[in-house]
């Protein structure tokens, strides 16, 4: 498959090399800054990428450059034919990965297995039976904590995600740091980010500098590794000294990353999205289904990117609820 990169520049000269497919709008959870307490109204189905749609995208961006594909939802585990998405995607020369709850991951590891899906995130944000049922609106903590174990000794590359709220879950730090005292995965924490119908305000937000006083008063600033920054990074990373794994920051809001980002979003009913904080979106679906050329629209899109944050530049804009009030649920967005 004969590759080209121009289409896949935008107007800042980054390459977007990656991916992020959303399956479905549909979750197992019912996360708070995921989901609107009232819910979202969901798609019709005959208005999202069926699995031979979802491939043909994919191709498309692959034959323009895209070397990594990541799955997403909703919870992409919860789409019915979600093996036979992954089996049509194996055959793409793409490293494939996933965003999951981990409630249903025991049901897909010989998938997983087969098709060469290595790299699992798993979306936890408390390591409380309590708060777990509290955020998600589910009593799933049991299931989803045996479900990560098993992940992890089957091999596969975990990272947890967890999202850090004020008044909820900022007390946990060190405890999620403590899980790659013996364990070799990475767990990322994640400023809370502004988006329809999750109530954002500054005030619940934990920085990138709150999380580092935190690790640093308990272990001690002598023990802790600053590790080099990946290409394409959006989290930075660290280790405690001798700890099997590392943790990681996702500081979107304090400290963001766009400089670097190679990243294009696809939700499930098939629009592109040049970045997570854009309210603006181009529909492929409908011009794929109508036999037309895609591959213009994919430029365009990508040519109106903003350099930083969808143009919030600066904290002032992003905390303007008129802003982001207009961008989607997470949870239809894909993350």
């Amino acid at each position: 498959m004969k590759k080209t990169t121009n289409m896949l520049n935008d107007s800042f000269g980054r390459k977007h090399n990656y991916l992020r497919i959303s399956l479905i709008e549909k979750c197992n959870l019912r996360c708070e800054y995921c989901m609107p307490a009232a819910g979202v109204p969901l798609t019709p189905k005959k208005e999202l990428m069926n699995a031979d749609e979802i491939l043909e995208m994919a191709k498309i961006f692959v034959s323009q450059g895209v070397d990594k594909v990541r799955l997403t939802g909703g919870e992409p585990l919860v789409r019915k034919d979600f093996a036979d998405i992954v089996k049509k995607l194996a055959t793409l020369p793409v490293r494939l990965s996933i965003t999951t709850n981990a409630i249903l991951a025991d049901r897909f590891i010989e998938t997983f297995h087969q098709y060469g899906l290595t790299d699992i995130n798993v979306s936890l944000d408390t390591l409380e039976t309590d708060k777990f049922k509290m955020i998600t609106r589910r009593d799933q903590f049991k299931k989803a904590y045996q479900n990560i174990q098993l992940l992890i000794n089957e091999g596969f590359n975990v990272k947890i995600n967890a999202v850090l709220m004020q008044d909820f879950n900022k007390d946990e730090i060190v405890d999620f740091v403590m899980l790659t005292q013996n364990s070799p995965i990475t767990v990322r924490f994640i400023e809370f980010m502004p988006f329809d119908g999750n109530r954002w305000n500054k005030s619940k937000l934990v920085t990138e500098k709150e999380i580092l006083d935190e690790v640093t008063s308990f272990f001690g600033e002598e023990y802790l590794r600053k590790l080099e920054d990946e290409q394409h990074f959006t989290s930075r990373n660290y280790r405690i000294e001798d700890f099997k794994g590392k943790f990681g920051i996702i500081s979107s809001v304090t400290n963001p990353f766009c400089s670097g980002c190679n990243r294009i979003r696809l939700t499930a009913n098939g629009k592109i999205k040049n970045c997570l904080f854009s309210d603006h979106e181009t529909d492929l679906l409908t011009a794929l289904r109508e036999g037309r050329d895609v591959k213009e629209l994919i430029s365009n899109s990508l040519g109106l990117k903003k350099k930083v944050r969808a143009g919030m530049d600066d904290f002032e804009k992003l905390n303007d609820p008129e802003r982001h009030n207009k961008n989607r649920s997470m949870i239809t967005i894909g993350g």
